[in-house]
Formats: C-alpha cells, sequence, structure tokens
C-alpha cells in the first residue's frame, strides 16, 4: 500500500511543484501595509489586516495562505491543527482519536512550543509553557476570517519566537448587511456541534455589531474521552474614512476527560485500542474485569477544567495615502484546574497532611490548579511608496501565574485534614520586542528585505513544585530568575521574472528562551543541577514558485542548523508536557515540493511533499538513566521528525456539488533520538471525504449540507505517542505509549446562512 500512495504522489507531483494556496495569495494582503477596514464588494466588512506579522508575495518568506472559504469548509467541528494539516511539512496529533479535544501539530518536525501563533497580531501561546492549547479556545476555527502558516523563522512576530514557523490568523469581519447563520454537525462517537451567528450589519454609516456562541460535544474513540466545549466571540466596530476601530471578546470554557497517558501495545492487545488507565483504580469488588482478571473501577471526573476570555481593543488609521498606524492592547484570563483520581500515593509527598512516615499510602482526589493574567499592547507604523514598504513597531506583554494544588479527598482521612496546599509556586514575565522591517523594489521584479528585532524577556518563577525531592525530604524548590536579549535579523531577496515565475532566498537568526518545564523538570531526566540554555537557529531557505491562472509550482530548500536546540528526550511530566534537553550542534534540511492544477472549472489535483534529514551531529546521551548514558552515539536522528510526508487531494464542482478527497502519508518517527525501534511510531497513510451541497433556497440566502468521511479506507494507525529507556536491576527497558485514531467515522453538518 505504501509502494502504491508513493506511486500516486509523484504522479500528481509530476505535473508540478507547488501547492495550491502558494500560488494567487488573497488580494487583501498583496500589499504587507494595507490594513484598512472598508466594505468590500461582496458586502462583508474587510477581515483586520495584520500587517506586522504578515508575509506577502514579494517577501522572502515560505508560506502557505489559506482563505476564508478554505476554513469555513473545513469547520464543522474539528480542531484548528486539522486544517494547518492541509498545509506543507504540517502533522496534526491528537489524543481523543477525532481530531476534537488534546490536538497539536509539528511544522517541520518542531513541536507547539516552538510555532508562534497570533490573532489579530495577539499572541496566543501560552507565555510559560510557550504551547498553543486549542481547545481552551473552542471553535475559534469558525471565527478565522484568514490565516497564514509561515515555515522557518518566518518574519517578526509578537510572543514566543517563532523556531519552526508561525501560524497568523485574523478574525472574522462583521457582514455589511443583517444576516447570520446557524449550523448543526453529528457523527460518529456522539460527536456534536452547534453554532449560531447574528451580524447587525452597518448602523448609521459607521457601526456593526456581531455575535457567535457555539458548542462542542463528543465522547471521543478514546474510552472515556468525552469533550464538552462552550465558545463565544463577541466583537463591536466603528468605521469612518480613514480609522476603524474594534474591540473584540473570544474565549470560552472548556471540559475534557484527561486521556495523555496513551496506550502501550500490549494493552492494546489485551484490551483493545480505545483503553488507558487515566482515573483507573483497582477495587476488589470494581464493576468492570480486566482480561487479567483484576476488578477495576473508573472516576468519572479524571479531567482538564479550563476558562479563557481573549479581549482585542483594535484601532487602525491611514494618516495619509501612504501612512498607516496600528495599535492592539490585549488582555487575557485564565483558570483551570487538572482534576485527578491517584491510586495508592505515598502521603508522605504531600506536606500539607503533615505524614511522616514513608510507608503511609491512600487513594486520593486531587486538583492542579492555575490563575493567569496577560495582558499588553502591540503597534506599528506602515510608510509605503511606489517602490519602498517601510514597517516599524513593537509589542510589550506581562504575563503572571499562580499554581498550586489542593486534595479534594483522601481515602481515610476527614475533610478537616487536608487543608491548605501540598505546593505553591508562581510565575511573572514581561516580554517586549521592537522591530523595523524594509522591502525595498530596487529594481523591476527585484525585491530586497530586511527585518531587524531586537527581543527582551525577563522570567521569573518562584516557591515549591508538585515534586516530591526524596534527597532533601521536601517538595521541589523553583527558584528562576532569568533575563535574556534576542537580535534576531532576517534578509533576503526576491525576483519575479517571466510570467509568473518568482525565486527568491533569505538568511535569518532566531533565538528562543526555554519554556517553564524545561526549568523545573529537569531533575527528571539530567544527572546535574545545571540549567536549561536558550536556543538559536540559524534558518537558510531558497525557493521558487510559478503561478498562473490554472496551474501553480514551487519548490523550497531549507537548511536550519541549530546551537543548543532543545530536542525532546520522548519522556514526558505529569501533565504530558515533553521533556527537552539541549544539544549543542544540530540541523534540519530538506525540500518541500508543492503543486496545483486547475484541469478544468469543475476539477483541480494538488499535492504537497516534504523529504528532509534531521540530525543531531555527535549525540552524546546525557539522560541519567538510559542504558547508553555518557556514550557517543553518532549522528542521529532527531526525535518526532520524520523524513518524509506527503498529501495529495482532488477536488470537484458542479453547480452546488463539492466533493473534495485528501490522503495524507507521515514517515516514520522515533520517540527518543537513540533510533530504537521498539520506541518509534509506525509510518500511517489516512485518507478523508468531503461532499457538500448548497441547496438554492428563497427562505435563506443559501443551505448547504455537508457530510465528511474521515479515515475512507478503515487504516489503524496512531497519529503520536511517546517513550523511553532505563535500567532497573541491570536490565534494561523500552517503554512506549501510543494515541490510537479512530477508524472510518461520519460527521455531518446543516448549515444555514440568512
Amino acid at each position: 500500500m505504501k509502494r502504491i500512495y508513493f506511486t500516486l504522489a509523484i504522479a500528481t507531483l509530476s505535473l508540478g511543484i507547488t501547492w495550491a494556496h502558494n500560488g494567487s495569495p488573497n488580494k487583501n494582503l498583496d500589499s504587507q501595509f494595507d490594513s484598512s477596514d472598508t466594505i468590500s464588494m461582496e458586502g462583508r466588512l474587510q477581515q483586520i489586516h495584520v500587517i506586522a506579522t504578515r508575509a506577502t508575495k514579494s517577501t522572502p518568506v515560505a508560506h502557505s495562505n489559506l482563505t476564508h472559504a478554505e476554513i469555513e469548509r473545513n469547520s464543522y467541528g474539528l480542531d484548528i491543527p486539522s486544517l494547518l494539516a492541509l498545509t506543507p511539512s504540517m502533522i496534526a496529533t491528537n489524543e481523543t482519536g477525532i481530531g476534537i479535544g488534546g490536538t497539536s501539530i509539528r511544522l517541520r518536525g518542531t513541536d507547539a512550543t516552538r510555532l508562534n501563533v497570533t490573532v489579530n497580531g495577539m499572541s496566543l501561546n501560552n507565555p510559560d509553557s510557550h504551547s498553543t492549547y486549542w481547545y481552551d479556545t473552542p471553535d475559534l476555527i469558525s471565527a478565522v476570517g484568514d490565516l497564514q502558516v509561515q515555515r522557518g523563522a518566518g518574519t517578526s512576530t509578537n510572543g514566543t519566537g517563532a523556531f519552526g514557523g508561525a501560524v497568523s490568523m485574523t478574525t472574522e469581519s462583521p457582514l455589511s448587511e443583517f444576516g447570520g447563520e446557524a449550523s448543526l454537525s453529528y457523527g460518529s462517537y456522539n460527536t456534536n456541534k452547534q453554532a449560531i451567528r447574528i451580524s447587525s450589519g452597518i448602523m448609521n454609516d459607521h457601526w456593526a455589531i456581531d455575535a457567535r456562541m457555539t458548542h462542542i460535544g463528543s465522547d471521543g474513540y478514546i474510552d472515556r474521552g468525552a469533550t464538552d466545549l462552550k465558545s463565544y466571540m463577541l466583537q463591536g466596530a466603528y468605521y469612518s474614512d480613514r480609522t476603524t476601530v474594534k474591540l473584540l471578546s473570544f474565549g470560552g470554557k472548556a471540559k475534557t476527560n484527561l486521556t495523555y497517558t496513551g496506550v502501550t501495545k500490549q494493552e492494546m492487545d489485551l484490551y483493545g485500542r480505545r483503553y488507558h488507565t487515566e482515573g483507573q483504580y483497582e477495587t476488589s469488588n470494581g464493576p468492570y474485569v480486566l482480561a487479567d482478571g483484576t476488578h477495576v473501577d473508573y472516576y468519572d471526573d479524571q479531567t482538564d477544567n479550563y476558562l479563557q476570555i481573549n479581549n482585542q481593543l483594535i484601532i487602525n488609521h491611514q494618516l495619509s495615502d501612504s501612512w498607516n498606524l496600528s495599535a492592539t492592547g490585549f488582555y487575557t484570563y485564565g483558570y483551570g484546574y487538572y482534576k485527578q483520581y491517584k491510586d495508592a500515593r505515598t502521603l508522605l509527598e504531600y506536606t500539607n497532611l503533615g505524614i511522616t512516615d514513608s510507608g503511609v499510602e491512600a487513594d486520593m482526589i486531587r486538583r492542579k490548579i492555575m490563575r493567569n493574567h496577560t495582558g499588553g499592547v502591540n503597534a506599528s507604523a506602515a510608510y509605503t511608496s511606489e517602490r519602498l514598504q517601510l514597517l516599524t513597531g513593537g509589542s510589550w506583554s506581562y504575563y503572571t501565574c499562580p499554581h498550586w494544588g489542593e486534595l479534594d479527598w483522601v481515602d481515610g482521612m476527614n475533610s478537616g485534614s487536608i487543608g491548605g496546599r501540598w505546593y505553591d509556586n508562581d510565575v511573572n514575565k514581561h516580554d517586549a520586542n521592537l522591530f523595523v522591517k524594509a522591502l525595498w523594489q530596487a529594481a523591476r521584479g527585484l525585491n530586497l528585505f530586511a527585518d531587524l528585532q531586537y527581543r527582551f524577556v525577563s522570567y521569573k518563577a518562584w516557591g515549591v513544585n508538585d515534586n516530591y525531592d526524596w534527597n532533601t525530604m521536601q517538595m521541589q524548590p523553583i527558584d528562576v530568575d532569568k533575563k535574556y536579549n534576542f537580535f534576531n535579523p532576517k534578509v533576503g531577496i526576491s525576483y519575479d521574472f517571466g510570467k509568473g515565475h518568482n525565486i527568491f532566498a533569505s538568511f535569518a537568526i532566531a533565538q528562543k528562551e526555554p519554556t517553564r518545564s524545561d526549568f523545573t523538570d529537569r531533575y527528571m531526566f539530567a544527572k546535574d543541577q545545571t540549567q536549561p540554555e536558550a536556543e538559536r537557529l540559524y534558518d537558510y531557505e531558497l525557493g521558487y514558485q510559478y503561478t498562473s491562472e490554472r496551474l501553480s509550482l514551487g519548490a523550497n530548500l531549507y537548511y536550519m542548523h541549530y546551537k543548543n536546540q532543545l530536542i525532546p528526550t520522548g519522556m514526558v511530566n505529569d501533565s504530558s508536557d515533553a521533556l527537552n534537553t539541549n544539544v549543542p550542534k544540530s540541523y534540519r534540511a530538506g525540500v518541500e515540493l508543492m503543486a496545483s492544477w486547475k484541469i478544468a472549472r469543475w476539477f483541480t489535483l494538488g499535492a504537497n511533499a516534504t523529504f528532509s534529514r534531521n540530525k543531531i551531529i555527535d549525540y552524546v546521551d546525557m539522560l541519567a538513566d538510559s542504558p547508553t548514558f555518557g556514550q557517543n552515539l553518532g549522528n542521529m536522528t532527531i526525535a518526532y521528525s520524520p523524513e518524509s510526508m506527503a498529501a495529495a487531494f482532488a477536488e470537484f464542482k458542479v453547480k452546488g456539488f463539492e466533493a473534495i478527497i485528501r490522503t495524507q502519508y507521515v514517515g516514520k518517527q522515533y520517540f527518543t533520538n537513540n533510533e530504537i525501534e521498539t520506541l518509534s511510531l509506525d509510518d500511517y497513510s489516512v485518507t478523508n471525504l468531503d461532499l457538500a451541497y448548497t441547496l438554492p433556497s428563497r427562505a435563506a440566502k443559501s443551505v448547504r449540507l455537508g457530510l465528511c468521511v474521515y479515515n475512507l479506507f478503515n487504516k489503524k494507525y496512531c497519529s503520536n505517542g511517546y517513550g523511553y529507556s532505563y535500567m532497573w536491576d541491570g536490565e534494561r527497558y523500552d517503554e512506549a505509549y501510543y494515541f490510537p485514531q479512530a477508524p472510518l467515522h461520519i460527521l455531518a453538518n446543516v448549515t444555514v446562512k440568512f
């Protein structure tokens, strides 16, 4: 099957080498500095144009654009990572098996902590963990107007550094006339979505109000993998000839059952692919009997609960025909906790209980809690003339977040004996940057690009963590006080020649600070007491693209050389965050090929593929418990970095009928950096079919019926996992855990626009 797939992919690629979305970009993005907000010919107010973080067709940066129509077509109920996986070199992973809940992404082998994500220029990455937790902003996909993915170091952006790429999104604009839509979805595993949107249209020639509410629920493919998401978006806007003011608030409440421990291959053989151990505890009269005869029961509130509210005030002003000014103030509030049943815990590790005997154990229910506040401002000024585009600006943000733990119940103890916090620590972080970008048309078709950014980070964390140190007989202390000064220059050149041909080259330096987990969880694998180092990336890119009315072709070569790259060890902490360690020298090198051919008005073929090498140079295994500790293993493949990825699609459009079939292939991935076969994820391919028909209607603007068939060929595959090796009593052990994905399943939708 693998050979058949590659034959089809290569046949499609032989048509050309770029991706449809790399072709003719959204015309609203043709000018990097067009930030006006006016009424468009289609009757929709244009989206907010985030000029500070976007690339254009003349910018020498590898990027892909997704239009509102493409986003809307994939917004039945899945999280944004499933949409991003349509772009080159991108992989989406999911814990519940159906693309809802615990989803994440990797780009060119780098994980979510190294991918910068912004909404209207505001960073969506958590400043502490650097990850974007998509279910914390439920159904954001339905509120997105357009989207751009930059691969590599990209252009200067706000928030945590782009170390593998960046995702820049704008929220959808209000309608220019009164209207709205209602959408209902239902499918396998009780997956359901209900959404409604109402827009006032322009009132008194200047004002508009838009509101959206959504609920998404699913039982999940994985047992006890239910998801319950509620979201909203509310925006008010004022428009004048030269000024636009928007006030937005979006967010929601998420409750997801914990499934992040995964399942071993042995457990899948015994108990099935949907099995996992979260919330499971042994009891002599348990109602469930495992295959080995063990009686168990399950705690029904083993959940992650989170509330997040994002607020933005955006002001755009056209000072003159040449100058545009933009400013955004933002504030994000978040509060959440894990609620977990823990079986036979050593009570000495919970210092608030006052237990001094290490032999005392009991079952318990505990909560790990956080409350965070993030506020700041982004500002930019843009100048454009016939041959020069100049942009300068900056941002500042402040983040604070206490973390603490409480016990709800301990078997054999009354509630008055379990009060207080068993750990308590705090974080604050200042993040500021200044940048200047210039795009100069030096000659006809020849554009020179420069982007200079200075970024300052102050990060402090103090208190005690949730890890008990048996050497000191105390909770693990946290004492981090770091300041970073990063200078990130980027230069490039692009040249338009012939009709529709473009070639570009660029060089960029990017630097990034470690995450919270890199500091606090280093003890879990390191033999010394050192702290992690900041990373540095030297990114070389060379690209070509051809765009015509029917054909888009392109290729991009990249070489990403790292100093002190923080690579995943394969291990995870108690919250399923990857544990990373610095390696002195490493690189990622590859070629990205993309193609789209509109054979007829009703039929389009497209494909993309990435072939890469991702290596640590002279890897010395410094994981304390590893069987190869201290050994130089030579040049080894970086964990979670497949050497090949490919995707192909065929799209049919006949009158109101649409059909798209997509296939994605992801090559083999290692969980660790030792290239151990038992600690790896098999290659996989999966095919999805998307069908839709738009009915003519007099009572509404449109009625669209849709049906998505996921995993059309019923493949049994896993999209993610983790693993590690250790020595015990002189013997080697390899532990690997996987996240199985659902077999063939469907999701139906009806959307009425009025």
